[in-house]
């Protein structure tokens, strides 16, 4: 009988065990103020359970997400922490809160349509405000004199405000209820309807390399910075 035979075969491990390995192993992590060893894992998860393998699935599971599970090295008993990223949306100003309203309700929109709306002028830091938020983005050129640029809300955005599509934006009697509309209001006021698609309109071009170069989103060459 030759050595590959003669050596004893591992006993395959449920699958079921690997799931509830996995919950026990993610519980410990999250619970934890301190990096968890693979030893502390091993100690409370089912016999015959390969901890580095199960931290590895978890680490590549969170890998997309917001939170991530991380390796610390430097240790005899490698440690895992979990990291959370900070891209928190700072706190947005009146100004930039009435510009993401008039997107939302009026896209696609340019800058000079949202200024003529408020009646004031929109900083750009504003506007940057509200890109690097994730939440407004640019959508085309406007076929116009100047080829101003229109600007529309994200999935993100959605998102974040518990919305599936624009079409759930609160109407006019939603936000009278819900005491966002005060004071007299004009007869003739009402809410417009957001386009509901992501296609560019019969009155909008597609931006090109050479308009995000001017918009300074693309350095030139074509290498975006981000």
């Amino acid at each position: 009988m030759d050595d590959e035979a003669a050596a004893p075969t591992e006993p395959a491990v449920d699958e079921h065990l690997i799931r509830e390995a996995e919950r026990i192993a993610e519980a410990l992590v999250f619970a934890s103020a301190q990096p968890v060893s693979e030893g502390f894992i091993a100690d409370r998860v089912p016999r015959g359970i390969d901890v580095r393998s199960i931290m590895q699935r978890l680490k590549a599971d969170y890998a997309t997400r917001g939170v991530n599970l991380i390796q610390v090295d430097g240790a005899a008993d490698l440690s895992f922490v979990i990291r959370r990223d900070d891209n928190e949306v700072r706190k947005l100003s009146r100004a930039a809160l009435e510009v993401l309203a008039i997107i939302a309700y009026h896209q696609p929109v340019t800058r000079a349509e949202i200024e003529d709306i408020r009646g004031v002028q929109t900083s750009k830091g504003t506007l940057d405000v509200l890109m690097e938020s994730g939440w407004v983005r640019f959508r085309g050129r406007r076929r116009t004199p100047g080829r101003p640029v229109t600007l529309g809300t994200t999935r993100d955005f959605l998102d974040h405000f518990g919305l599936e599509e624009l079409r759930d934006l609160p109407g006019l009697e939603e936000l009278k209820g819900a005491g966002l509309l005060s004071g007299r209001i004009p007869a003739n006021f009402n809410i417009p309807s957001p386009l509901m698609s992501d296609e560019l309109t019969e009155d909008e071009d597609p931006i090109t390399q050479l308009d995000l170069e001017e918009l300074g989103l693309l350095a030139p060459g074509g290498a975006s910075d981000e």
